[in-house]
């Protein structure tokens, strides 16, 4: 593979440092991720709101929808793994993937009834499944081995900072119209169509041979042993990783004010766009596994800290320290799935790694609205930490047979 063309340098010594030996299709992804994510957090932090305060919808539906939106997304995953390794095609997958996503925010703004955003939720996940497993094997045909972790990491930080920017618009909008959802919605579908421009004008196709489609191979087992174990222990630990709804909502069940929350959800993915890339850094000299071992015990830590909760000031501390856990775990993780596996197996593998644990998403999330209506709004947050510290041990505990140098 021909080494990737750094982007130019550039004057700032912090952006010089982030972008340093990574390449044009990296940055390009990174910046359309950028966009895509402002768009969709400033959905993120007030649709929980809408649904229950506006629209009437309990606690126990809230879960059913954002446990079948992160299930569609993830199931899809294997499948467009496959025709994209298959095809040795990354950019139409990615392109129809945002475009999908996009194009169905809007209509949340018209909706009035649960069903509805339960549909629409449906559609913007669709997209997301789609295009997901495609642009991560994008960015590793791109990047070196040995600059994998920082990539996904860049990666991760540009999630982050639209993630940061997206409540905080949200939050402004909110102020200004009187505390009205649906201008929210409108307006989110602005950086969204800048997404999808960007990756349409901007991004280069890294073809690779399409493989032979007269066998084709879906699964686990040909995606190795290390692969599958580290996949189980992703899949227990999702089982406990309820949507972040439920975060929301928890805030505003101890106090929080809710022109407020969007202004925590800043501050944690601030945070976590400051952490993300020096974690991927780290994954690169001192292994994958020692900054999944951290972040799944800060998500324990976290969660034992929700169930806990008294007042808003701890919960938003507890959105702080949260930005650690997504920091050591998702463009990590993501790297490590690539060290995992074949070159020509990297966009089935990630589309499979995001099948098995995102199918877990739909029983955590339900499970997670079951609770808070029967237990109490504790009870999701302590069964949550409760797995995770279980994967964390088997993480630490279990080997893997087949390491790459990083991991």
């Amino acid at each position: 593979m021909s080494t990737p063309a750094p982007v130019e340098d550039a004057p700032n010594p912090v952006r010089r440092w982030m972008l340093s030996n990574l390449s044009r299709n990296v940055v390009v992804v990174g910046v359309a991720t950028f966009f895509n994510d402002i768009s969709s957090e400033m959905i993120v932090p007030v649709l929980p709101l809408f649904l229950t305060a506006v629209l009437g919808t309990p606690v126990a539906a809230v879960g059913l929808i954002e446990g079948v939106a992160q299930s569609t997304a993830s199931v899809l995953g294997v499948f467009s793994g496959w025709i994209s390794d298959r095809s040795g095609r990354r950019k139409p997958l990615i392109l129809v993937g945002f475009g999908l996503r996009n194009f169905t925010k809007p209509l949340l703004a018209i909706s009035n009834a649960w069903p509805q955003v339960l549909a629409i939720r449906f559609g913007d996940r669709f997209g997301k499944g789609i295009g997901g497993a495609p642009r991560d094997a994008l960015i590793a045909d791109s990047t070196e081995p040995a600059l994998r972790g920082r990539a996904f990491g860049f990666r991760s930080a540009m999630d982050a900072a639209g993630s940061a920017v997206g409540p905080l618009i949200a939050a402004a909008v909110l102020a200004f119209t009187d505390g009205n959802p649906r201008t929210v919605f409108w307006i989110a579908s602005i950086p969204g169509i800048a997404a999808v421009a960007i990756t349409f004008w901007f991004l280069r196709e890294h073809s690779a041979p399409p493989r032979d489609t007269a066998a084709p191979r879906l699964g686990f087992r040909h995606l190795g042993r290390p692969f599958l174990i580290f996949t189980a222990i992703s899949t227990l630990f999702a089982l406990g990783n309820s949507s972040d709804a439920f975060l929301i909502l928890r805030a505003k069940n101890v106090g929080m004010a809710t022109a407020v929350i969007p202004l925590a959800y800043f501050g944690f993915n601030t945070l976590y766009t400051l952490l993300a890339t020096p974690a991927g850094v780290l994954s690169d000299r001192l292994g994958r596994r020692r900054l999944l071992v951290t972040g799944y015990v800060a998500f324990a830590v976290v969660y034992a800290g929700f169930a806990l909760a008294q007042n808003a000031p701890s919960i938003a501390v507890l959105f702080l320290a949260y930005s650690l856990f997504y920091a050591c775990t998702d463009g990590v993780g993501k790297a490590l799935i690539t060290d995992l596996v074949p070159s020509e197996l990297r966009a089935t593998a990630n589309g499979t790694y995001a099948t098995a644990t995102g199918i877990a998403l739909l029983p955590a999330s339900v499970v997670a609205g079951a609770l808070w209506q029967a237990v109490g709004p504790w009870a999701p947050f302590a069964y949550g930490a409760v797995l995770a510290a279980v994967a964390t041990a088997l993480l630490v505990t279990v080997p893997f047979n087949r390491m790459s140098a990083t991991s």
